[in-house]
């Protein structure tokens, strides 16, 4: 620790910290240690810069240590550490959610804070559920999500989350639970740019599984409108309004995960705003409070909300987290709000789409790229996997970039891109440029 109390030195043992989807072993015989970040970069252990392509974990949205959130937090500590919302509140929590409603462009009524997008995922599959019940049709309890999906890892998220390593080991999860087919067609959609072109007809596997089990037995769709996690799945043209449409016909709610999506990552406040498609429910985490502390939301129509509200008197949904709508999680959300406003940072991420989607496709050709996809400030690059070990060639891509100063993500074989969406085209340059070079070099 340094005189501060903020620890930039080598800690003496990284044995006690259990770390999170990491191969802990692997990564303690040669840490990656990050010390202080601002704007587009982040430093380590050693001093070396390094710049951030992924938003921290596709959250940073404004850029590292932005002064006005900075200041809201530390002013916020001082003055109310905390305050419960059980039966109590705080005025900068009701604040906050008017202003989220504005900038949902009020396409929403109501948002129920919780600390995490797993939280959220959790929370909108209960509040589906208990909707339904409220209003007399308490036999839809069943969940359908996507195969290759994430949302999260409760246990709600798991069930209809469809990622294999994420589930195997957790047994049987919540029973009642089905999934669509994934979106991903190397054979016919490889190199898109946005939305592909073939795979709308597989939003109709969704009345497929109404005539198997019933409209009437099926509460909520859950999808991500741009999986992430997964590797950057980009829906086919026309895909998300069919899933809207067969939601509708047959009465289930429609919940979009914006978890990745929300708060500017296509360059619009959401994807809703991006496809022109409303969900019925829609989770947000991550770019709500620039990552600086942990929150997520729920945003809901205002018919779901109205119809808790209809109840007797009391308690109207049983359900709520002790850091729900937490005074400083509310005030770096209220300080994000701003920075998105004044300076200008959707424009900014529409202004260099064309010049981000132009750089990504320039990697076309290198060894063992088979894929390149892109839409707002996202872009997966899938590789050619080395046969019998699915993954190690992204991961060694991974940890040579990190060596030459350029922090990435990886899932599988795929190389996922989400910068801070203060981004310049200098930051483009420089991302690609160390990019092609790992490319070109790697086994």
């Amino acid at each position: 620790m340094n005189e501060s109390g903020l620890g930039r030195a080598r800690p003496a043992s990284m044995s006690s910290f259990w770390m999170p989807f990491t191969n802990n072993r692997d990564f303690k015989t040669q840490p990656r240690l990050l010390v202080s970040a601002e704007g587009m970069y982040y430093k380590d252990v050693d001093g070396n810069q390094v710049l951030d392509g992924t938003a921290g974990l596709w959250c940073v949205n404004c850029g590292h240590a932005q002064p006005k959130i900075v200041a809201a937090v530390s002013e916020m500590v001082g003055t109310l550490d905390f305050a419960p919302t059980f039966q109590m509140g705080h005025p900068v929590a009701f604040e906050l959610a008017e202003q989220l409603m504005e900038y949902t462009g009020h396409k929403f009524g109501h948002v129920f804070y919780t600390n995490s997008g797993s939280e959220a995922v959790d929370t909108a599959l209960k509040m589906a559920l208990a909707y339904h019940k409220a209003r007399g049709e308490g036999g839809r309890t069943r969940l359908i999500g996507r195969e290759r999906g994430y949302h999260g890892v409760g246990f709600g998220g798991l069930s209809v989350g469809g990622i294999g390593p994420n589930r195997k080991s957790f047994g049987p999860l919540l029973p009642g639970t089905d999934h669509l087919p994934h979106t991903h067609n190397l054979a016919k959609n490889a190199f898109s740019r946005g939305e592909p072109e073939h795979g709308m007809e597989l939003a109709d596997e969704l009345e497929r599984l109404v005539a198997l089990h019933d409209a009437s037995t099926i509460a909520a769709v859950i999808v991500e409108p741009v999986a992430g996690s997964t590797g950057v799945l980009i829906p086919p043209k026309g895909y998300l309004n069919r899933l809207r449409e067969i939601c509708t016909k047959h009465g289930i709610l429609l919940i979009f995960d914006e978890v990745i999506t929300g708060f500017g990552r296509l360059g619009a406040p959401f994807a809703t705003d991006y496809f022109g498609v409303e969900p019925d429910m829609m989770t947000t985490a991550k770019g709500i409070t620039n990552g600086t502390v942990p929150m997520g939301a729920v945003f809901s129509k205002k018919f779901i909300h109205d119809t808790f509200m209809e109840a007797p008197p009391g308690i109207e949904l049983f359900h709520g987290y002790t850091y729900s709508g937490h005074p400083l999680a509310c005030a770096a959300s209220l300080a994000t709000l701003q920075v998105f406003k004044e300076q200008q940072v959707l424009e900014n991420a529409r202004r260099l789409q064309p010049y981000w989607e132009d750089a990504i496709h320039s990697l076309k050709g290198l060894p063992h790229v088979i894929d390149l996809r892109s839409i707002g400030l996202v872009a997966g690059i899938e590789l050619q996997s080395i046969p019998g070990k699915p993954g190690a060639r992204a991961y060694n891509a991974f940890k040579k970039a990190f060596a030459d100063g350029l922090l990435t993500r990886v899932t599988g074989d795929i190389i996922a891109l989400s910068p801070p969406l203060v981004l310049e085209k200098q930051h483009i340059d420089e991302m690609f440029g160390k990019l092609a070079a790992v490319l070109k070099n790697l086994d």
